[in-house]
């Protein structure tokens, strides 16, 4: 269920204070220009009208820029600036604000893992009034079949023994909640159905004091049992999606050996680790946090990463992401990012902001429960006094009251989104694609047009030598001159190559150009026309679908080679995946129009555009979108990031720069390119899933509150309906793990017909 509890699960306590302003300093990170981000754990929302009230108290506070309320990690993320008008902002009055809604908040940081208690005794509490509800039925059993009224109040006060201990102890989930509510001024949705469990006892208590005929001690447990079974599937849920987060903080090392100076080496935790640190890892250890390889030779399981089982070759100078395993040599490497930014940390990080998405559908669902209160407030007290007026039976007015009050519970409502999201979420994660916005997935599902970006993107930036001309041992001369460099052309040539590279011991790289090495029979270079050569790039050059470079001694040229980028794996798959669904793709990038014509050509893709800018990619999706189509941006650069932060959904592979995974909404973590169009399924299916939900939750009170009004609904048959329409919600969303296709939508003709500038 979404209502609000006070979780009795005690984390980060910190002695029951808030923390000082120099801890608070300490725990928070820079984000540009003068602002900070703190991240607080707050372990009692439950709900939108959670959310609502803290984000909105936060955003009171004059130095806070922007809040953002975790519903699955039960995190708030704030970014406040540290100082306004010249006054140093007080961070701790963001404690306050969150204290004075009701709710606790702790600095949230790395702890072990522990059993999950909140799932404990909720199971625990779902048996107890699970047994009481039992036990009171089988009383009620021999009332109904007719006892004595002097065996009918015995069994109406043992019932009532029963009910009471049961109420308290699986009650105390509502009560808390409410109480906390209501002594700040507020409601929220545990405030009617306190109502109703307690008024409910009451009326039955009254009715077995003077000899009634009737109890409902049944409905009062039973209610408490069907929401409690509601609440602890919704939580066992937001765990099952949280358990890929929880198996990659297990696989977290821990802490690593790190190597001083003086060749000594001590253990420190990964969160200490620096940047520049050398650390020794072993064989059959995790690496700690990205690094480059300082020594050694080995290889590596990558599978965390990119999603493929065959492990990879690493020697010195090769880059390694945090969570490797190291399976056979051993290695020291230098970290070049902390343990709180490296890949496995972002991996979470991403994963924990899938839910947390303000979107569309999302607020629609919290308005609906932010109003829950007193409408229903209102709808109970106006259903009391006209049964109590007109039908002059305030006994039955207060139980028919009572009925209203359950079966207006708006748990499935609550649940109609964020319920698909998670699960979603959940659904992408396991196919090797995060979600950082729930309302990614919204505007992903909308999407008619998929933008790509060529280098690192539709091609994995790795080129290979395709041709090569030469004269004599010429092949052998620019290989061993390529030997020296990192260039991917020159990795290309290397790799290429087919005969054993001649040794040089002095290469000398010229930025810009390309190598050169004195030999005995002149001056040797490798690198473009220009430099090799002296002379501009001939026509066919500048017009060529290949990369090239020329191996020329003393101007002269020896050998023509000839590379292209290689596919990124599934890429043509991908676009015709797009195309059969009804997505048109287009390539925008920056590279010579040879180049991208043939890579189009080879991919189906019939709209190109070459030598772009990254301006240019913005002005191509504005165009886009200025002819009506909903632009997915997938990129990989620096260069693209304004692009994917301007479409209307972005994505970028794993292997893309800091600052375009930072821009994207989806990130992919394998190299096949097919995580574009199933991406798209997902989105497809929870659209429809949300939309499904709505219908089934704003159905069942369409049906049900009148029922309620009209006095046929009982508050036992009040609790069954409302849960089991919140049963039904979550059903309906789980059905988002089951096999399915969407169906095609047909394709919209381009409206781009002059390439941007």
């Amino acid at each position: 269920m979404t209502c609000c509890t006070m979780d009795v699960d005690s984390t980060l306590a910190l002695g029951g204070q808030a923390p000082s302003a120099e801890e608070i300093a300490l725990s928070s990170h820079a984000v540009g220009d003068g602002l900070r981000q703190i991240d607080l754990s707050v372990p009692d929302v439950h709900c939108g009208g959670c959310i609502t009230a803290i984000e909105a108290s936060l955003a009171r506070l004059p130095f806070v820029q922007g809040a953002r309320v975790n519903l699955t990690a039960r995190r708030v993320s704030c970014v406040y600036a540290e100082s306004v008008d010249g006054r140093i902002s007080d961070p701790t009055a963001i404690f306050e604000a969150i204290a004075k809604t009701g709710y606790r908040a702790h600095l949230s940081v790395a702890a072990p893992l522990q059993s999950d208690r909140l799932r404990n005794q909720l199971l625990l509490a779902v048996g107890v009034s699970g047994f009481a509800a039992a036990n009171i039925m089988l009383l009620s059993v021999s009332i109904w079949s007719g006892a004595d009224a002097a065996t009918r109040d015995m069994f109406h006060w043992i019932s009532a023994m029963i009910a009471a201990p049961a109420l308290v102890y699986a009650g105390r989930f509502f009560f808390a909640s409410a109480w906390s509510a209501l002594k700040r001024g507020r409601t929220n949705m545990d405030v009617p159905i306190s109502l109703a469990v307690t008024l409910s006892y009451a009326v039955s208590l009254w009715e077995t004091m003077h000899h009634g005929e009737h109890a409902w001690f049944d409905a009062s447990v039973s209610l408490l049992f069907f929401l409690l079974i509601g609440r602890t599937l919704d939580h066992v849920m937001r765990e099952k999606a949280r358990e890929a987060i929880n198996g990659l903080a297990r696989i977290t090392p821990r802490g690593a050996l790190v190597l001083s100076p003086d060749g000594t080496t001590r253990y420190v935790p990964v969160e200490e680790i620096a940047i520049g640190d050398r650390i020794a890892v072993a064989a059959g250890e995790r690496i700690p946090v990205d690094a480059t390889i300082a020594t050694g030779a080995s290889e590596v399981d990558l599978s965390i990463v990119t999603g493929e089982s065959s492990p990879v070759s690493v020697t010195e100078g090769d880059t390694v992401s945090s969570g490797a395993m190291n399976l056979t040599g051993s290695l020291v490497i230098r970290a070049t990012k902390t343990a709180k930014n490296s890949l496995l940390a972002e991996i979470i990080a991403l994963m924990e902001a899938a839910e947390g998405g303000r979107a569309r559908y999302r607020r629609i669902a919290d308005r609906a429960a932010a109003l829950y209160s007193p409408v229903v407030h209102l709808l109970a007290l106006v259903t009391f006094l006209a049964w109590g007026i007109f039908g002059g039976d305030w006994k039955q007015a207060m139980l028919i009251a009572v009925a209203v009050l359950i079966i207006t519970c708006p748990c499935a409502l609550g649940l109609a989104v964020p319920v698909v999201q998670v699960v979603a979420a959940g659904e992408l994660f396991r196919k090797g694609i995060m979600v950082k916005d729930g309302s990614a997935l919204e505007r992903l599902a909308e999407i008619d047009t998929v933008a790509f970006d060529k280098t690192g993107t539709l091609t994995i930036g790795r080129p290979r030598l395709v041709e090569a001309t030469q004269e004599g041992n010429a092949v052998a001369i620019a290989a061993g001159m390529a030997a020296h460099s990192r260039h991917p052309l020159s990795v290309a040539l290397v790799r290429g190559a087919a005969v054993a590279p001649r040794r040089f011991d002095a290469v000398t790289e010229v930025p810009g150009g390309g190598l050169e090495v004195s030999a005995e029979e002149g001056l040797y270079r490798l690198g473009s026309a220009a430099f090799a050569c002296g002379g501009d790039l001939s026509a066919d050059t500048r017009d060529a679908a290949y990369s090239e470079a020329i191996l020329s001694r003393n101007g002269q040229q020896l050998a023509r080679f000839r590379f292209e980028d290689m596919l990124r794996p599934g890429a043509a798959d991908a676009v015709a995946q797009l195309a059969a669904s009804g997505v048109e793709s287009v390539m925008l990038s920056g590279d010579r129009k040879a180049v991208v014509d043939r890579t189009a050509a080879g991919l189906g893709i019939r709209h190109a555009f070459a030598a772009l800018t990254p301006k240019g990619k913005v002005e191509a999706c504005a165009n886009l979108g200025a002819g009506g189509h909903r632009v997915l941006m997938v990129g990989d650069g620096i260069n693209d990031a304004p692009a994917l932060a301007a479409a209307h959904v972005s994505m970028a592979p794993a292997s893309a720069s800091d600052i375009g995974r930072q821009a994207a909404d989806l990130v992919f973590f394998h190299d096949r390119l097919d995580a574009v169009p199933q991406a798209l399924r997902v989105a497809r299916r929870a659209g429809r899933l949300i939309r499904q939900n709505f219908v089934l939750a704003i159905g069942y009170n369409i049906l049900a509150v009148p029922v309620a009004i009209a006095g046929y609904a009982t508050p036992l048959i009040a609790a069954v309906a409302m849960s089991t329409s919140s049963i039904i919600v979550v059903l309906n969303a789980l059905r988002l793990n089951t096999p399915g296709k969407a169906p095609g939508r047909p394709a919209v003709p381009m409206a781009m017909e002059a390439r941007p500038s």
